[in-house]
């Protein structure tokens, strides 16, 4: 009787991971695999006082990362404008990092039309943090630096 239960509920499972990976490759998100950074990537960066800093922006609620410069939330129309106007004054290569964290990406009202926004200005190196739960638990709570 339990393996008549568990059985569906794995294949499920494996379903449902496996039509996750597949959207995530068929390019339903503005973002590649290889445009997310890491936060402990990001971290070390900010804490090497030698290191070249990425164009840090926060397009959710504060700018709590060090470094980070809050632009408002970017489901907003004149938040958007205000991230336009920000980047319009960089190269294209400038190496540019957004974030949001109020959220998993999936819920996230904030980080696509970022996203989308940065591709369609034609920069060539900007990346989305990864943070999969939310700023607390991603960045806050491991004790990576924030702002004073």
């Amino acid at each position: 009787m339990k393996t008549k239960i568990i059985l569906p509920i794995v294949a499920i499972a494996i379903i449902a991971f496996a039509f996750k990976t597949i959207s995530f490759q068929n390019g339903k998100e503005p973002w590649s695999k290889d445009q997310l950074m890491e936060p402990a990537d990001l971290a070390k960066i900010i804490n090497d006082v030698s290191a070249k800093k990425p164009i840090i922006y926060s397009v959710g609620p504060g700018a709590n990362i060090k470094g980070s410069i809050e632009m408002g939330a970017a489901q907003e129309k004149e938040n958007l404008d205000k991230l336009k106007a920000a980047l319009s004054k960089f190269d294209k290569n400038t190496e540019i990092v957004i974030l949001c964290g109020c959220c998993p990406f999936e819920h996230c009202p904030n980080i696509r039309p970022s996203f989308d926004l940065l591709n369609e200005m034609k920069f060539t190196n900007h990346k989305l943090l990864n943070l999969t739960k939310n700023l607390k638990v991603d960045w806050i709570d491991k004790g990576y630096p924030m702002n004073d």
